[in-house]
C-alpha cells in the first residue's frame, strides 16, 4: 500500500504572503502546506481520505486518473470543501463517487452541496453515493477500512485504520472504546496543530503522549499550522521515530 500526503496544513494559518511569519515567509517547501488529506493506494484500489478545498489541485498535481472512494473524517470546510470537484470522476468514471462519512458530515456536504442532491439536477453537478459510517468496519473494493470514533471537542469525527496503518486528524481526545482499536498500528498519522494548547486539536506535546502510548514503529505529525513553527528546526525536538509529515511525502506500507 502507499500512502501519498496530499496535504498536511490547515486554514488555521494558511501560509499568505501577507503574513511576516518567518514560516509563511520560508523558502523551504516543506513549510509550504495545503489542506489536509492522503491518497491511499493499494493493488486494487485508489481513494482519499478527505477532499478540502485543495481538493482539485491535489488531484491534478498527483496525475490521479481514477477514484474509488473518498473517506470523510468529518463535515467541516477545510475536509469537503473541495468535494464539488468529484464531478470530473464522475465523468470519467460513468458513475456516482460513493463517499463514506458520519451523520454529521453527510448533513453538512447536503447542506454545502444542495444541488448536488436535488430531484431535479442540473446536468453536470457532482454526483455522491453516500454510505453512513456506523462504527462498523467497511470496504473499499477488497480494502477493509475500521472506523475510529474521535472527538473534536464536541464532535463527533473518525479515524481510520488500513491494517498496520492508522490516521487520525482534527481531534484532541480519543475516547477509551477507541483506544483497543488502535492496538498494534505500525505507523501512525496523527494531527499536532501548534506547540499552544488548542481547544479542539492536539498540539504538540499532546499528540506525543498518544504516540507514546500507542507505540508505533514510525509516527507522523500532519494537520500544522504555520503556528508550530519551521519545520527543520521543530524537527530536532521530536524523538527519533516520530517525523512531520509534508506534502506530497510518500510511505511505502
Amino acid at each position: 500500500m502507499k500512502v501519498t500526503f496530499l496535504g498536511t496544513g490547515t486554514s488555521q494559518g494558511v501560509p499568505v504572503i501577507a503574513c511576516p511569519c518567518k514560516v509563511c515567509q520560508s523558502s523551504d517547501e516543506h513549510d509550504k502546506r495545503l489542506r489536509t488529506s492522503v491518497l491511499i493506494e493499494t493493488e486494487n484500489e485508489t481513494f482519499s481520505i478527505d477532499a478540502g478545498p485543495d481538493f482539485r489541485e491535489q488531484m491534478l498535481r498527483e496525475k490521479v486518473q481514477h477514484l474509488e472512494a473518498i473517506l470523510v473524517t468529518h463535515g467541516h470546510k477545510d475536509h469537503v470543501g473541495g468535494m464539488d470537484d468529484v464531478r470530473a470522476f464522475n465523468y470519467l468514471q460513468r458513475k456516482a463517487m460513493p463517499v463514506w462519512a458520519n451523520e454529521f458530515a453527510i448533513s453538512s456536504i447536503r447542506t454545502e452541496f444542495a444541488y448536488a442532491f436535488a430531484d431535479d439536477k442540473y446536468p453536470g453537478v457532482p454526483d455522491f453515493e453516500m454510505h453512513l459510517i456506523d462504527d462498523k468496519d467497511f470496504f473499499v473494493g477488497k480494502t477493509k477500512i475500521t472506523p475510529i470514533p474521535l472527538m473534536h471537542l464536541h464532535l463527533l469525527v473518525h479515524g481510520f485504520r488500513i491494517g498496520d496503518f492508522t490516521y487520525i486528524t482534527d481531534t484532541n481526545k480519543i475516547p477509551t472504546e477507541s483506544w483497543e482499536l488502535l492496538k498494534g498500528t505500525k505507523i501512525l498519522v496523527i494531527n499536532a496543530l501548534r506547540k499552544q494548547k488548542h481547544i479542539s486539536h492536539f498540539n504538540l506535546s499532546e499528540a506525543l503522549e498518544v504516540i507514546a502510548k500507542i507505540k508505533p514503529q514510525r509516527a507522523y505529525l500532519t494537520h500544522i499550522s504555520h503556528l508550530m513553527g519551521l519545520e527543520k528546526e521543530v524537527s530536532l525536538e521530536l524523538p527519533e521515530n516520530v517525523f512531520f509529515a509534508h506534502d506530497r511525502l510518500q510511505l511505502e506500507i
